[in-house]
């Protein structure tokens, strides 16, 4: 058996395809929730957020994928990059072009081999961790999704305001370099002079509460006489060796 972590929603009408899926899915380590119509598919996206959506709701399946990808409607809740992958009987060629137009990932031709089917599903996850790579931002024990706008530290979510928010964002960037109190200044609030320093320090200084709380750990450290950085840079790859491991 595989070792994943990953969670796939199945939506599928039909209830010994679904009953096959959910058995072969979990069998291979992955923990299933199961739709059988569009209505249970929208409520389960809204509460559960799976890594990976695999439907087929025959008529409604098109509807289904709209209502993801435009995050409208009962999909508000849902993340509208989460990956999808078609069932469908009639894969001809203009049917997986509608799909894949409408934001599908992938379309699988009914009946299929369930060796295939995972093979696509697995394919389909590592091209989406890569994805949500590129929107994560890791800092020592900070986390910045930059498409949802969340902060968390140690695990605990971080309430900022906009411009707190931008320079912890402007920082990890490059989270061990020293930025200058002029290129925070230009960067976040477009300033070409050194006459509104203060207004950086009082942002500087609310966002390291905030980050900190009643941590012992130094995040948001003035360099004196130059400017700031996120975290010292032993944390930083202390950290990054732990989350490769």
């Amino acid at each position: 058996m595989s070792q994943t972590t990953s969670t796939i929603l199945v939506a599928e009408e039909h209830d010994g395809t679904r009953a096959f899926l959910a058995s072969n899915l979990a069998a291979d380590g992955y923990r299933v929730l199961i739709a059988p119509d569009r209505a249970k598919a929208l409520a389960l996206l809204s509460t559960s957020h799976p890594d990976l959506i695999l439907v087929d709701i025959n008529g409604e399946t098109l509807s289904l994928v709209d209502s993801i990808r435009s995050g409208e409607g009962p999909a508000g809740r849902a993340d509208p990059d989460t990956p999808l992958i078609v069932l469908s009987r009639d894969a001809d060629r203009l049917q997986r072009i509608r799909v894949l137009d409408r934001g599908g990932d992938d379309v699988v031709r009914k009946p299929f081999a369930y060796p295939e089917l995972r093979a696509r599903i697995a394919a389909v996850l590592r091209r989406s961790e890569l994805r949500r790579r590129t929107r994560i931002l890791r800092a020592g024990p900070i986390m910045i999704d930059v498409l949802s706008r969340e902060v968390r530290v140690f695990d605990r979510p971080a309430e900022l305001s906009a411009k707190e928010y931008d320079l912890l964002v402007m920082l990890a960037g490059e989270p061990t370099r020293v930025f200058t109190r002029a290129e925070l200044m230009r960067g976040i609030w477009g300033l070409q002079t050194f006459g509104h320093t203060r207004t950086l320090d009082s942002h500087a200084s609310r966002l390291r509460r905030k980050l900190c709380g009643d941590s012992d750990e130094k995040l948001v450290i003035n360099v004196w006489g130059v400017g700031y950085r996120l975290v010292p840079g032993e944390l930083h790859r202390t950290r990054a060796v732990a989350s490769v491991r």
